[in-house]
């Protein structure tokens, strides 16, 4: 069993595409996923630019790679961007052309292709609707297929939007037109774990699927925590504040649920999350491959581009501590305790065929070790060799 690891969303996108492969094999990583944008390739109609493509390619050499493809560009689709939110090709066939060109470019070492992530975050994540995106999926599908028919086209992430919302939500309302209508321009449904139970979680997205008489394996495109979005006295000083993250910090009365996920928060409050980041990494995971998931990939492996972070960025907020690596310098040369979690349970599952769930609380990596863990979110698992 392979683990996986995102690099980020601008893979470059601001800046030249830098050494990450590597690192990320060192902590075990056999999965890698990438973004690629359709203008960063494909700047002006017809004039190529391979540099971020031929940076991973170059650096890859047993790992599986998933590139997202985002049909983001400033000349060829409905709403003119360099980066997100991707919105419909104006003229499809040129979006078919770009994706055969970049899947021929890859000569069949990309394993996953997939279209767009989360396209249910309408407005931040996909400018279209649930149609659009239908017919979207379909021509990619057939552009993949076309230049390695060998290769598995992924559907985009369903994520915190779908899984946190009721039935009738306009993000499933989202997912269920998709999954009826684009049955068959999917091999993978990709499920984001950011939150428990993550067996919930698992048999609602399958059970979406059954709803249109039909069921697709499972990915699970990112996993990690923790964020905020667990912690509702944490999300309810967020919402108190808005946008503004600057005020946010300027507050001395937030719950430590929340002031642990601010840069320069007390050592004893990034001590606790790095104890529970450890935890979801492990027991998340663990889950998702006991509950019949083929592939996790964990969301992060470090911050977009080197440099200061700047903190006053809510999306910084709510994901910027995940990252497993940091940069010193203009190196990914540090390690956070979340990495150490990683390399730790990528080196038990090496060579493991079958995570069974035992109860609530524990699972069994073949018939040799036994992971453990209690109710209480800051306690690391306990790895016990049967």
């Amino acid at each position: 069993m392979e683990l996986g690891v995102v690099r980020g969303i601008s893979y470059g996108v601001w800046g030249p595409p830098d050494e990450f492969v590597p690192q990320a094999r060192t902590l075990g990583a056999g999965l890698i996923r990438a973004y690629v944008y359709w203008g960063q390739v494909e700047r002006t109609p017809g004039q190529y630019d391979w540099t971020a493509v031929d940076a991973l390619l170059a650096q890859t050499d047993t790992e599986e790679l998933w590139l997202t493809v985002c049909a983001s560009s400033t000349w060829a689709t409905r709403q003119p961007t360099e980066f997100l939110p991707p919105s419909p090709p104006k003229d499809p066939n040129q979006y078919a052309d770009f994706v055969h060109r970049l899947v021929e470019r890859c000569q069949g070492r990309v394993t996953y292709w997939q279209c767009e992530n989360e396209p249910s975050n309408t407005g931040l994540l996909w400018s279209g609707t649930a149609a659009e995106y239908v017919e979207h999926l379909r021509t990619m599908h057939d552009a993949v297929k076309k230049a390695d028919p060998d290769a598995t086209v992924v559907l985009g992430g369903c994520g915190y939007d779908v899984l946190s919302s009721e039935q009738g939500s306009e993000p499933r309302q989202f997912f269920h037109h998709v999954l009826d209508a684009g049955r068959d321009s999917f091999d993978l449904f990709s499920v984001h774990l950011y939150s428990d139970p993550v067996p919930h979680h698992l048999d609602d997205v399958r059970a979406m699927m059954r709803a249109h008489g039909y069921e697709k394996p499972l990915v699970a495109g990112e996993l990690g925590g923790p964020t905020p979005m667990e912690y509702p006295e944490a999300m309810a000083a967020l919402f108190e504040t808005g946008t503004d993250i600057r005020a946010l910090y300027a507050r001395d009365d937030l719950p430590d649920d929340l002031r642990m996920f601010l840069v320069g928060c007390p050592q004893e409050l990034e001590d606790k999350r790095h104890r529970i980041a450890c935890r979801h990494l492990v027991v998340r995971t663990l889950l998702a491959l006991a509950g019949g998931v083929e592939r996790t990939v964990y969301w992060h492996l470090a911050p977009e581009v080197p440099g200061e972070i700047d903190p006053y960025q809510l999306m910084g907020v709510m994901f910027g501590k995940l990252n497993l690596l940091a940069y010193e310098g203009r190196e990914l040369t540090r390690r956070n305790p979340a990495a150490d979690a990683f390399a730790f349970l990528a080196a038990h599952l090496r060579d493991a065929t079958t995570v069974t769930q035992l109860d609530d609380h524990s699972v069994r990596i073949d018939d040799r070790v036994i992971v453990k863990w209690t109710d209480n979110v800051d306690e690391i698992p306990i790895f016990v060799t049967v």
